[in-house]
Order: C-alpha cells, then structure tokens, then sequence
C-alpha cells in the first residue's frame, strides 16, 4: 500500500509540474511571438527572443547550470551541440549570446506559428529529405557564413530516447571552414530527462550546458570537415558521458 501511495504521489507531483510547465512555456512563448511580430529591429527580436527563452526554465524553477561561455569567442564562431531533448533549443537561445542564428531541421517550416516565430528571431532552415532542397539550403547557410554570422547547429539532425550521441552531419564544418570561423563544442546534459522524445510530461531536472574549447580555424583538423566534425564529436562525447 505504501508503494501504491508513493507512486500515485510521484505520478501527480509529475501531471502538477507538467502542466504549470506547459503553462509557463505557453506564456513565454506567446511573449516572443508578440515580440518578434510587433518589435522593430533585428536585434531587439533576438534579445526578447532570448529572455522568453530564459524565463521558461527560471519560471520553471530549473534555472540551467551554465559553464564556459568564456569559450565563446568575441567574433564570429559556429557551435555545435549534442542534441537529446524538445528543450535544447530553448537552452542556447536563452544562453548563447544572442547574435547566434540557429539551423533548424526544414520540417519546422511546416507549423506555421513555430516557423514564424523562429524565422523572426533570426533561425535558419535546412531541409533534410529533399535532395534539391537540401543542397540549396545548405547554399544559404554557406553564405551566410562567409558572410560573418555566427551560427548555432545540432549536427545529429535530430534526437532519440535512448542515451548516446550520434554521427554528425558535415553542414555545420563545411560552414565553418568555409567562413573560416572557429567550431565551439557544446555538451547539454540533463534535458533528455527533463523531457526526453515520447514523453509529453516536462519532470523538474536541471539541465546544464558546457561550452568547451573552440577549435580555431588554424587547427590541422580545418583541412577536412570530416576530421573537423570528428574532433568536435569527441570533445562533446566526452563532456556528456553518454555512449558513442
């Protein structure tokens, strides 16, 4: 009986918190919508965009552990991320520095609303299943980085249940050999027990977010993006801890 009761606990404490999480979410969100619909300049949609995004997980109560944002150089850079979780794009809008545009999957450009609002605060889209779409899209993200915009990628494309860290896709290192600016790893932790796929419950876990090193354009590693992509999958492998 003390078993039944202590689960029905755990199970309603879970249902409390999900809901006055989607609550949360679902104000913050309608404030960077109102934001980048209404707000004139580039720059001051990527901020609002950002402090929505903040507000989510200090409302929440899980404010993020975040370390090494001295990594992040003062010019121009391209991160690169493990991806484990719906919350990881909400952590590096709300605290990378706002001048990063974020590269989406091109299914976002499907949901008219989500696509709106991050098309406003500065996203980038690249399609993932159509051969001609793809490549032009990756066209526009190579452009944009040799024309100094600092991009932010979750090079596995996309995220599972289940625990490790996958290959990753050349889009990001092409970038930034091609803008000749440094790769900054990033480790997220935490955000796949916060919410991993398949669960529609967030659960209070504090997630936490690493900046490593930037590997710089005159590393040996620059002279191929599949070398480069690997060096930089390492230093996150081994950041998070979580299996190859």
């Amino acid at each position: 009986m003390t078993d039944k009761r202590a689960g029905f606990a755990t199970n309603l404490a879970r249902i409390l918190f999900g809901l006055y999480g989607w609550v949360v979410f679902f104000f913050c969100a309608l404030f960077a919508l109102l934001a980048v619909l209404f707000v004139p300049g580039e720059e001051r949609r990527h901020k609002l965009a950002a402090a929505a995004a903040r507000a989510i997980f200090v409302l929440a109560g899980v404010s993020p552990e975040i370390r090494g944002l001295e990594n992040v150089p003062q010019g121009h850079a391209v991160v690169v991320a493990n991806h484990a979780s719906y919350v990881d794009g909400m952590l590096l809008k709300g605290y990378l520095p706002y001048r990063f545009s974020f590269v989406i999957k091109g299914e976002m450009r499907s949901i008219p609303v989500a696509h709106f609002l991050l098309r406003r605060s500065g996203s980038k889209f690249v399609e993932r299943f159509s051969a001609a779409g793809s490549a032009r899209d990756a066209r526009r993200i190579v452009k944009a980085a040799q024309s100094g915009d600092s991009l932010a990628f979750f090079p596995e494309g996309t995220f599972r249940a289940e625990p490790g860290l996958g290959r990753f896709r050349p889009g990001a290192f092409v970038a930034a050999r091609r803008g000749s600016m440094p790769i900054v790893p990033g480790a997220i932790t935490g955000t796949r027990e916060m919410l991993p796929a398949g669960r529609m419950w967030p659960w209070p876990v504090r997630p936490r977010f690493e900046v490593l090193p930037p590997i710089m354009p005159d590393d040996p590693a620059f002279e191929n993006h599949h070398v480069l992509a690997e060096k930089a999958r390492q230093q996150i492998l081994a950041a998070v801890g979580e299996p190859d």
